[in-house]
């Protein structure tokens, strides 16, 4: 498998994380010692994958609620042989959500070392995801 290959699995891991609340899929997508962090927040949201893992875990899944998925894949950059950017869309409960993740790969797998994302309020189905 290529290493945009891999990236892609990657993310449609990082997408069932999301939709599904699954948190064996998270323990194996984010790097352990992970950040994210949003300016939409104020002050600036930040946490540790820790915290992160356990809103995961407490989160009602956007797949219990029978919402629709919305996931798109705008980009994919490598820098290198063991780095990455992803810029991606998806929608969780009355929000949509552009993530940029930067990826490295260590010990052979690729893992999101870095969260960074941008808060939209949905404004009707005209402006869902597409």
């Amino acid at each position: 498998m290529n290493a945009f290959s891999e990236v892609h699995e990657l993310l449609d891991q990082y997408f069932d994380t999301l939709y599904y609340c699954d948190i064996q899929k998270f323990d194996v997508v984010f790097h352990p010692q992970a950040i994210y962090a949003t300016a939409d927040e104020a002050p600036l949201l930040y946490r540790s994958m820790p915290a992160y893992r356990e809103v995961i875990a407490q989160r009602r899944s956007p797949a219990s609620r029978n919402e629709q998925r919305r996931d798109v894949v705008d980009s994919i950059e490598f820098a290198g042989d063991n780095t990455a950017f992803a810029r991606v869309r998806c929608s969780i409960g009355e929000r949509d959500f552009v993530d940029m993740l930067s990826l490295v790969r260590t010990e052979g797998r690729w893992h999101i070392i870095a969260k960074i994302f941008q808060i939209i309020e949905k404004q009707g189905e005209s402006n869902a995801l597409r």
